[in-house]
């Protein structure tokens, strides 16, 4: 199988990768392949550069079976990655059981955590010293404002990130890119996204954000306003710090004492 990236897509991985130094000599990656189109544009992407670019790294591919399909073969996955020559791995769970049960709350959140321990344990396993998300750009402002609206805080996921209590690297080759580009990029890849299994899919918060920024008028130059407003050094005014109840009610009495 021939590789090759068109420029655009090229210029903003080789961006992302340089400013944040995703990938150095020696790296031995651990890719997260759902079969989805932004995991299958990831390996695409990562196994084209493996070629041209002036480092050496490794690239392998991993599966979390969820469980939600007895003895999934991934036929399609095992296929595509035998075409980009990555090692392909297949990690059996059983999470489908507790993130479908009735009484959990959260499933996609457990989910998460859960998958995070398996791939966790498969590196340290295996030797991996970082793992790739193919998370874009419309992941990490849709994030931003999930963060602000569900949890009051003002924070996203970074393109690189360490995990202390399992020695690992986090990195997002792929964030520069839109949604719609890694949509259309079935076209370069020659991979037909596989649907998710979870009854779930489609049901979450981040739907919600992504309906929300569709829906205002001038919907692109508010997309990148949001994302201007992530970078450290964006002009920052916000409230002072709230106070304890015990020290608001003090200075109450002392006003009205007067």
């Amino acid at each position: 199988m021939k590789l090759s990236l068109p420029k655009s897509y090229t210029r903003k991985i080789a961006r992302a990768i340089a400013e944040f130094e995703l990938i150095e000599e020696g790296d031995n990656i651990l890719v997260g392949f759902s079969g989805g189109k932004d995991s299958s544009l990831l390996l695409y992407a990562l196994a084209t550069l493996q070629k041209s670019m002036g480092i050496n790294f490794k690239v392998s591919a991993l599966t979390i079976d969820l469980g939600f399909e007895e003895d999934a073969e991934f036929k399609e996955m095992k296929d595509y990655c035998k075409k980009l020559e990555i090692p392909y791995y297949i990690e059996r769970t059983k999470i489908s059981e507790i993130i479908t049960d009735e009484a959990t709350k959260n499933p996609c959140a457990k989910c998460a955590y859960f998958r995070k321990g398996a791939i966790s344990k498969f590196m340290k396993e295996g030797g991996f010293n970082k793992i790739a998300y193919g998370h874009h750009y419309d992941d990490a402002v849709e994030t931003f404002l999930m963060s602000i609206l569900y949890s009051g805080q003002v924070k996203t996921f970074e393109p690189k990130s360490y995990l202390d209590n399992s020695d690992i690297y986090v990195i997002r080759p792929l964030l520069y890119l839109r949604e719609q580009e890694t949509r259309e990029a079935k076209k370069i890849t020659e991979f037909e996204p596989i649907p998710s299994p979870c009854p779930h899919d489609g049901e979450t918060k981040r739907e919600e954000i992504k309906q929300l920024l569709r829906s205002f008028d001038d919907s692109k130059q508010i997309f990148y306003n949001v994302a201007a407003a992530m970078r450290e050094g964006a002009p920052l005014q916000l409230w002072p710090q709230e106070l304890a109840d015990k020290e608001v009610l003090e200075k109450t009495n002392k006003l009205w004492k007067g």
